[in-house]
């Protein structure tokens, strides 16, 4: 989009630009996982921020066609089994290109569920392999509210097709989360960097 120039005001005049700071990202913690039954966030999610930003960097699992979850914990909780309601669909397309498909996933919702939810279905665990994924908590701390959250993930699934999985909902709870942890239905986490943010002020 090409600049304006109005009243024939050269750049030279200006003499403040509003703020950038809004939202701005702080990383608070890093985590490298290595042979991980599971890779856990225990501290640093409070009423700090409203916003929380979990990124995960090529995740590894040693079993292949594993599916990669998450649960969390309600301050003083344990056991990493909050209820859950929430909506999953995903988008694959093989390297063949023999189908590709758009669609709702049955088996990766909860309806009042306790179980870890289903973030991405039939990870590779080849040597190139992996996933990378972001997934956002929204103001945790609330306890007039339920705790919404949604991720988006890209993996490369078992079956030689990169897959683009999404998934939304809540902690019905009026809690506060202050855990979350993530971990493979079986076997371990081979490698991945999972870290986690705070977004002020938004």
């Amino acid at each position: 989009m090409a600049l304006v120039k109005h009243n024939n005001n050269s750049i030279s005049a200006v003499t403040s630009m509003a703020s950038l700071t809004t939202g701005a990202m702080t990383l608070i913690s890093e985590q490298t996982a290595s042979s991980s039954a599971s890779v856990s966030f225990t501290t640093g999610i409070n009423s700090t921020y409203p916003i929380y930003r979990f990124e995960i960097i090529n995740m590894n699992p040693a079993t292949t066609n594993a599916i990669f979850e998450f649960q969390g914990n309600t301050s003083g909780g344990s056991g990493f089994n909050e209820t859950i309601t929430s909506t999953s669909f995903r988008a694959f397309h093989r390297e063949d290109d023999s189908s590709t498909n758009l669609l709702y996933l049955i088996n990766d919702d909860q309806a009042q569920g306790t179980d870890y939810q289903h973030l991405a279905n039939g990870v590779g665990n080849g040597s190139d392999e992996s996933l990378c994924l972001e997934l956002f908590l929204f103001n945790p701390s609330s306890t007039t509210f339920v705790k919404h959250f949604m991720a988006r993930c890209i993996f490369y699934e078992d079956a030689n097709m990169p897959v683009d999985h999404y998934t939304a909902g809540y902690f019905n709870t009026t809690s506060a989360i202050d855990e979350i942890a993530f971990k493979m239905s079986s076997g371990n986490i081979d490698s991945g960097t999972f870290k986690l943010f705070g977004i002020r002020d938004s």
